[in-house]
Formats: structure tokens, C-alpha cells, sequence
């Protein structure tokens, strides 16, 4: 058994502060002061980062099936092109939904929901003193914003035991102030 030393103390963890607000973050701009909640999807690679890569593969593959060309193998680039169309088909669809989000924000007394889902993008506006926040359905089901005759459901892209939360948060932000 050997004896390792440390050349000083260890540094003491530091704790970030605790605050009521686990999403939402504060909206300081020179037009407006609030809050603001921001939620994407959960992407591992960007649209251009994609392209990027499916070009490179795009270049690999035609390489190869143009050398099988060139002994005597035609068939091979026809498969080659047929592979490489199906998966930029596939890509494409993935990247028109890379940049979904919902995106919540209290400036004043005005709240704003704003959902993007490809190319559609829905805005819906209240007055904060007149909504409502509460679970769409049961636990872990989408949290829904109603007021004036209008609703509109968030969370879509927060885990299903955190939505709860979620409503905590705005059903805070929302309470006026004295």
C-alpha cells in the first residue's frame, strides 16, 4: 500500500447559492425587467455540424463506390446514392426540429409563451394578473397556462418530474408584488 500526499489542503467545495428559481432566469434588458424560461430539446449535434459531417460521408462513400466503379461495378454507386438520398432525407427531418423550444417570459405584467416546432411558431400573450397555472392532466403531465379565454400548455421539453416545478415557478413569478 503506498501513501499519497497532497502538496496543500483541498479546496473547499463551493455551493452556489440557492434560489427559488430552477428554470427561470432574471430578464434584465433596457426594455423590460422579469423573467425568463427557456426550454430546448435536448440535441447532441447541430444542424451545421450535421451537414458538415453528412458531407464528409457524402465524399467517403462516392469515393468508394467510384472506385468499385472503376473495376467493373456499376451497381455499387446506384446503392451508394440511394443509401446516402435516404439518409439525408433522414438529417433533414432531424434538423428542422434541432432547434425546438418553448420559450416563457414575464416582462411587467405581460406574460408571453412562445413555442417553435420546425418551422410553426405559436405566441401566446396574457395578462398576468389573470392567469392560472396548473397540471394539464395528472403528475408528470404538461403544465398549462389559461387566462382571457386562452391556454397554452409548457414543458414539453422538461422531464415529466420536474414540471411540477416548473408551475411552482411561474405560479411564484406570477403572484404580484407590493
Amino acid at each position: 500500500m503506498t501513501t499519497t500526499l497532497a502538496p496543500g489542503p483541498w479546496p473547499a467545495a463551493t455551493v452556489a447559492p440557492r434560489t427559488a428559481w430552477r428554470f427561470g432566469g432574471r430578464l434584465e434588458n433596457a426594455v423590460a425587467h422579469g423573467m425568463q424560461w427557456e426550454f430546448k430539446r435536448n440535441c447532441s449535434i447541430s444542424p451545421r455540424a450535421m451537414l458538415t459531417v453528412y458531407l464528409s460521408l457524402c465524399a467517403l462513400s462516392l469515393a468508394i463506390a467510384g472506385g468499385f466503379w472503376w473495376v467493373g461495378a456499376p451497381p455499387v454507386m446506384a446503392f451508394a446514392g440511394l443509401e446516402l438520398l435516404l439518409l439525408g432525407v433522414a438529417l433533414a427531418v432531424y434538423a428542422r426540429h434541432a432547434s425546438d423550444r418553448e420559450t416563457i417570459t414575464l416582462a411587467g405584467r405581460e406574460l408571453a409563451i412562445e413555442h417553435r416546432c420546425g418551422a410553426n411558431v405559436e405566441r401566446t400573450h396574457f395578462f398576468a394578473d389573470w392567469v392560472r397555472v396548473e397540471s394539464a392532466r395528472g403528475d408528470g403531465a404538461l403544465v398549462e397556462v389559461c387566462g382571457e379565454g386562452r391556454r397554452a400548455r409548457v414543458g414539453r421539453y422538461l422531464r415529466p418530474e420536474w414540471r411540477p416545478q416548473l408551475a411552482r415557478e411561474l405560479r411564484l413569478a406570477l403572484r404580484p408584488r407590493d
